[in-house]
């Protein structure tokens, strides 16, 4: 299975002077494309012995800090990260035949960012970062033998007493808000570097990366 990437190429005197204005360029363009998602992006963590973990999560910021996204801190993302403060990012945008990467180290967001972002959220999805016990272990099985009852009930449960707890479920209209957390918060990650990746035809694919120095930033062209 094959793709021919015959897109527009990525030029050295086309690239904007930061990578921040670079990557809203890319992601508007994305957006105006009609991307599934566009701020679906690959994070990828390892634990404190270099095993290596990915998933996709979603970005909720990107600004002159870094890319910002949130979650459970006991998952097992954030135990990588609390213990391996580094990460890397890539934002797969196939429809255009490009990706982003970025890579650097990680820090916890402050408690009044994350509230901010957290009275924004759907009160299902408060009420799902008080129910789930992110990452952890819920009930086990012999492959073939699945159990008579449903291990995903402990959840429905715990979702069901934190509606009552907080006066309402997803739907529920003029109920109390719901508090964040003290186990739910924001990650940022800071590029050391951000690289953009364009395909070309043959395999011969643009990509430019930015890469922080002591003195500001360096734009480097990568081979494909």
């Amino acid at each position: 299975m094959r793709v021919s990437y015959a897109g527009a190429g990525l030029a050295e005197d086309e690239l904007a002077a930061d990578w921040l204005t670079q990557f809203r360029r890319w992601f508007d363009q994305a957006v105006a494309a009609g991307v599934t998602e566009p701020n679906a992006m690959v994070l990828a963590t390892a634990s404190e012995n270099g095993v290596p973990a990915s998933r996709t999560v979603l970005a909720k910021d990107v600004d002159e800090a870094g890319v910002t996204f949130y979650t459970n801190y006991t998952s097992a993302k954030s135990a990588d990260l609390l213990r391996n403060p580094v990460a890397s990012l890539t934002f797969p945008w196939i429809d255009l035949h490009r990706q982003v990467h970025v890579r650097g180290a990680v820090v916890q967001v402050d408690r009044d960012t994350t509230q901010a972002y957290w009275v924004t959220r759907p009160r299902g999805s408060q009420l799902g970062a008080w129910a789930s016990p992110q990452s952890a272990v819920l009930g086990s099985f012999p492959a073939g033998s699945p159990p008579a009852a449903s291990f995903r009930q402990r959840i429905t449960d715990t979702e069901a007493a934190l509606e009552d707890r907080f006066g309402g479920g997803p739907e529920a209209v003029g109920a109390p808000p719901i508090p964040v957390p003290p186990h739910w918060g924001g990650w940022l990650v800071v590029p050391s570097t951000v690289e953009f990746w364009q395909g070309r035809l043959g395999r011969m694919h643009d990509r430019l990366r930015y890469r922080r120095e002591d003195a500001g930033w360096i734009v480097e062209r990568l081979a494909p």
